[in-house]
Parts: C-alpha cells; sequence; structure tokens
C-alpha cells in the first residue's frame, strides 16, 4: 500500500502540473517490465485509458477520453490493482502533438479521488492561485546580524529571492532569558510584528520546501565572526521550526 500524501506532495504535484484532473478509469493495462525502467519495487506500470470527470486546474478543453502511464502499487495479493470504474485524481502535463495523452508529473502523481484526496486537493488548487500566494523562492540573497544593548539581545534579518522578484525576507528576534521569535514578511514591509507561517500552508511549504538547508558564503554583509555565526545559528533555528518538507510521493 502506497503511503499517504503529505500537504508538500499536494503542493509540489498541483505546482508542477500544468492538468490536475479527476478521472475514472476506463481501461488498463500492465507495461511489460522489460519496458518499465525506473519501476519502484512493489509496484506496477499501467497504461491507463479514462474519462475526464472534473477539471480541478489547468487549461481549459481538457478532452473527455484521456490516456496515460502511471506507476501503481500492487494489490496485497502482489497482482495489478482493478482500477477499472474507479476515481483517480491525476496531476499531468498533455503531451504536445497528442490529443487526449498525458504525461503524469511523476511516474505516480495519481491517487485515489477520495473526499479527503479531493478536498486538499482542491484547497491547494485555490492557495496556488489566489492572489495573495506566495512566490516561489530561489535563494538567500544577503543575511545580517546586529548585536543589541543587552546581553544575548539580537536581530537577524536575511533577504530571499523569488522568482517573481517579490520581496521576501526572515526575521529572527532574540531577547535576554526568551526563547527566540521569528517571522516571515511577503511584502517591502519589514517590522518586529512579522509572524512565522502556519503549519500545512502555502507560506509554510514556501519556506521548508524552497529555502535552502544552510546560509551560502556569499549572503553574508559582515566580516566578523560574532555576526556571520550568529546568523547562522538563526537560520538554523528557523528551519527547525519550519520542520522538514516530508515527500512520500517519487
Amino acid at each position: 500500500m502506497a503511503p499517504s500524501p503529505t500537504y508538500a506532495d499536494y503542493v509540489g504535484l498541483s505546482d508542477a502540473a500544468g492538468v490536475v484532473a479527476i478521472v475514472q478509469v476506463a481501461k488498463q493495462a500492465v507495461v511489460e517490465p522489460e519496458r518499465s525502467p525506473g519501476l519502484a519495487r512493489g509496484y506496477v506500470r499501467l497504461y491507463i485509458e479514462a474519462q475526464t470527470e472534473a477539471l480541478i486546474s489547468g487549461q481549459d478543453g481538457l478532452g473527455g477520453s484521456l490516456v496515460f502511464v502511471a506507476d501503481v502499487p500492487l494489490a496485497p495479493n502482489g497482482k495489478p490493482p482493478k482500477l477499472k470504474k474507479q476515481r483517480m485524481i491525476i496531476f499531468a502535463d498533455p503531451v504536445p502533438g497528442s490529443a487526449g495523452t498525458l504525461q503524469l508529473v511523476r511516474p505516480s502523481a495519481i491517487l485515489p479521488a477520495t473526499p479527503e484526496t479531493e478536498a486538499q486537493t482542491r484547497a491547494v488548487a485555490t492557495a496556488l492561485v489566489a492572489p495573495d500566494a506566495p512566490p516561489k523562492l530561489t535563494g538567500i540573497r544577503d543575511a545580517i546580524s546586529v548585536a543589541g544593548n543587552l546581553a544575548g539581545e539580537a536581530e537577524t534579518q536575511m533577504f530571499v529571492d523569488t522568482n517573481s522578484g517579490a520581496p521576501v525576507s526572515l526575521t529572527v528576534i532574540r531577547r535576554p532569558n526568551m526563547t527566540p521569535e521569528w517571522g516571515v514578511s511577503w511584502s517591502e514591509i519589514v517590522d518586529q510584528s512579522v509572524k512565522a507561517p502556519a503549519p500545512q500552508t502555502l507560506q509554510w511549504y514556501r519556506l521548508a520546501c524552497g529555502l535552502p538547508r544552510e546560509l551560502p558564503q556569499d549572503a553574508y554583509l559582515q566580516a566578523d565572526r560574532a555576526s556571520r555565526a550568529r546568523a547562522s545559528e538563526d537560520y538554523a533555528f528557523i528551519l527547525q521550526q519550519l520542520g522538514p518538507c516530508t515527500r512520500t510521493i517519487e
């Protein structure tokens, strides 16, 4: 049985797909092992013919009849699952010049269309096209950390590059004998009132899954060792607070 998709799976698949749709499987055929390079253990590759039931996101005019290839987990008895008449959610791109043919954005980018998976997929699709949807992060541009007047007091700011050019910044505030506080600004306004994103939101995903694992050396704006060490520590603190970007769908 395939593991349940994570929030990062839903966003990653939806973000990469030109088409997210609910389909009903009409026919399936097993692709021979010799024609299934890269197939994961415990999976089978299927050639699937399906009927479009609903378009969640993507181009209008998607045909009613679709064909695609998908890697799906074997049934408990070790045989290919019987998907005929089952409703599935697919994350795919149209194949240029081949009407009605799709290519999944990942070999196993197909989910059973349950009330839970459909609701989560639709929620993510809505968040991705919202006017205030956070941009994709492309790297850390600058990092600066300034000590305060009291021992243990400091403020660190990190400025993040994005694919749209929209400003994003991270701030960590340290006060004596208190747990550090951090937040993110998705605008040009940077102040101490910014908050950390709620877990399992698109804002959380952009940070947890888009930030590099450590500050790049050319991002430090200060040369002194203490300031650089503090900035590095504060960046690690942010990553720890965000938690891992866990994915289960390959």
